[in-house]
């Protein structure tokens, strides 16, 4: 059924214990046999799920669902309002302006002109203070590389710049709205564009109408190739602040530049990588940042630059009981979002951190936004749930006041459906909590086809969430399963840690707890049970299937961390050994053997039904850890059921993807479910 796939005599030596590599060779996404090996998997895959009764059904009732409004949240510059919309089915969302809230909008930006198959993606935009000109990056394919070009926004014509080799980047401009701050990466080989570890960021300004030659160095570390650096301007133009990141760990170093003085020195305000710092905003030389520095669930801290020692810091806000997610300044306020068992809960401080008033949201979900300035009266917030596609609000931050600016329709009925948050026990004794969504009438006789969805990791939670896809799934009977695992950000700091490094196996044990949960409880049985993570999820995927395969029926592991030995040698990867350790350290290198999914994999063994998803050149999870899982999958595999592997073109890792693409990949994941969970 499977092409077949070479083998090479490949041996690595990891601290004395040999380790086989025998497709290698996949790692390189350029080759010809790569390509070849590409095309005959995808020959196979796509054939199969061609001939899936149900996929046509499914597609054409996908397709209906997309065809909705979305909108971004609003940005106010130079009194002009800016958002992207998607009438329905585009591609990309287009980037329009009003010139007041009472003015029709018009379009400034379309990236669905700039490529026929709609894979040319607006990655950022940022606008100048005066509301004039916007700089904006694209991204082709999916790939993390960005280039920024700027646009005058009176008359939407382009100006002449144009920055490339942009990765992990925003762009701050300065207050004379001449320029803009932004951080680049030197250019790669041609050869290791998307392959090639990226070190030594640099932050730059580029002025308006110079070649990017001509940008000025602002600041390197030649001494610090993993250091990051993230440029921001505060709002009354004085500083700089840089943000010094380190990999993917939620610690970051603080300094500052001051702008009203051209030779000013950059100056070291918080060093040590000991927690995280997000700057809100300042009083002069007063310096207010959300931390979980001696907090946790972290706090609000005020710190002066004319005494910056830790033991002269102020707390703010306190930490509370709540997760403080984040904290945003508008106005004469602090509006700082918490999270309370996984769902949102938002609060309004005084900028002497007395507390005001609490937002009163629409239901128990998910808020976010909140952002604004100090000259501001209003600001703008998202609000969603697993039955409420994401609808924008007007809030009014004087009297407390909100209002819906933009609520899109969506063809089914909210109603129909309800959820439910439970907690389960992991094997050391940790209760986990886990929202589960299901059509209202659901029988508990343990038949149900169920969808376990998982994360657990880098620090991020996940809080309800509308989904198209997940939608299509209940309106076909499904049960869809939502665990909050350790290793994410719900419970802050110490949930987070207890998901890392040696710890890693917790996620994995959390997440296997969940589906015996509902196993328990009937809402299905293996048979029925399906698991679906994307990268770092999809080696919690990855992780559970192999050490557990008879617990589950069917997998989709999308662009999956699944080769733990070499993942740090590729783009970004060096980033995560911060969450994962690295096999380069021997202790590390034991652990992450231990379940490593592209090494735990075992001749004779029945796994579950598998359709690994992945881009073709996706730089940030290079394809070649879906490529040689999908290899020594096929290899091992005993079970009569497929283990396919679809491999998306011109994709990436999934941002930036064009609904058409979406749309089609949503449907081949639930046809594919639907056959598998359907077997008897």
């Amino acid at each position: 059924m499977y092409p077949e796939t070479k083998k090479i005599d490949h041996v690595d030596d990891y601290h004395g214990s040999p380790i086989a590599d025998p497709y290698r060779w996949l790692e390189d996404p350029d080759s010809e046999a790569t390509a070849a090996w590409v095309a005959a998997q995808n020959k196979v895959t796509f054939d199969y799920l061609a001939r899936i009764p149900e996929r046509a059904a499914i597609e054409s009732r996908l397709t209906q669902l997309w065809d909705y409004e979305r909108y971004s949240l609003p940005v106010k510059k130079g009194g002009r309002y800016f958002y992207t919309r998607n009438d329905g089915l585009k591609n990309q969302s287009i980037l329009y302006v009003a010139d007041s809230m009472q003015e029709p909008p018009r379009e400034l930006l379309d990236p669905n002109r700039l490529s026929a198959d709609g894979t040319v993606a607006l990655a950022g935009w940022s606008v100048s203070d005066d509301g004039k000109r916007l700089a904006y990056s694209l991204a082709s394919a999916g790939s993390d590389w960005n280039e920024w070009k700027v646009l005058d926004v009176g008359t939407g014509k382009p100006l002449a710049d144009h920055l490339k080799w942009v990765k992990f980047s925003s762009a701050s401009w300065s207050h004379d709205n001449a320029g803009f701050y932004y951080s680049r990466y030197d250019e790669p080989p041609p050869d290791q564009t998307f392959t090639k570890a990226n070190y030594f960021q640099k932050l730059y300004y580029h002025k308006l109408g110079d070649p990017q030659s001509s940008d000025q160095l602002v600041y390197q570390r030649a001494d610090e190739k993993e250091w990051g650096f993230h440029g921001r301007v505060t709002d009354d133009g004085k500083y700089l602040l840089i943000v010094v990141w380190k990999g993917s760990e939620p610690k970051n170093q603080i300094f500052y530049k001051r702008l009203d003085s051209p030779d000013s020195p950059v100056v070291e305000l918080i060093t040590g990588f000991d927690a995280d710092y997000d700057f809100i905003d300042n009083d002069g030389a007063i310096f207010w940042f959300s931390t979980d520095n001696a907090a946790p669930l972290r706090r609000v801290i005020a710190v002066d630059l004319a005494k910056p020692a830790r033991e002269h810091w102020q707390t703010l806000i306190p930490e509370s009981k709540a997760t403080l997610q984040s904290v945003n300044r508008v106005g004469e306020a602090l509006i700082a979002e918490y999270l309370q068992d996984a769902h949102s809960a938002v609060k309004v401080f005084d900028l002497q951190g007395q507390h005001l008033r609490d937002v009163s949201l629409p239901a128990i979900g998910s808020a976010g936004g909140f952002r604004g300035e100090r000259g501001d009266n209003e600001t703008f917030f998202s609000f969603t749930n697993h039955t409420t596609p994401g609808t924008i609000y007007r809030y009014d931050v004087a009297s407390g006041a909100a209002s819906v600016y933009r609520a899109p329709a969506l063809k089914f009925n909210p109603a129909d459906y309800e959820s439910k948050q439970v907690f389960c026990t992991s094997r050391d004794g940790t209760q986990v909590p886990m929202t589960i969504v299901y059509r209202r009438g659901l029988k508990l006789d343990g038949n149900n086809p169920t969808m376990l969805y998982g994360y657990g990791g880098f620090n991020i939670s996940l809080t309800p969430a509308f989904s198209v896809s997940a939608l299509a799934w209940l309106e076909r009977g499904g049960v869809y399963a939502v665990p909050n695992l350790r290793g994410g950000g719900e419970y802050g700091r110490d949930w987070h840690e207890a998901g890392q490094k040696h710890r890693k196996q917790n996620v994995f044990d959390d997440f296997i707890a969940a589906a015996q949960w509902l196993i328990d409880n009937k809402y299905t049985r293996p048979q029925r049970l399906a698991i679906r993570g994307g990268s770092n999820g999809g080696l919690l995927v990855g992780a559970a299937m192999t050490q557990r395969p008879e617990l589950f029926a069917a997998a989709v592991p999308a662009v999956g961390v699944l080769d733990m030995l070499r993942y740090h040698k590729f783009t970004i990867g060096w980033a995560w050994v911060a969450e994962y350790g690295s096999a380069d350290d021997p202790e590390h290198f034991a652990n992450l053997l231990k379940y490593s999914p592209l090494h735990n994999l075992k001749p004779g063994t029945h796994y579950p039904a598998t359709l690994i998803v992945t881009g073709d050149h996706d730089d940030r999870v290079v394809p070649a850890h879906s490529f040689k899982f999908a290899a020594a999958l096929q290899a091992a595999h005993a079970g009569n059921t497929p283990t396919m592997i679809r491999i998306e073109t011109r994709a990436g890792h999934g941002a930036g993807k064009p609904t058409a693409k979406l749309i089609a990949e949503a449907a081949d994941v639930l046809a594919f479910l639907t056959q598998e969970l359907s077997r008897d």
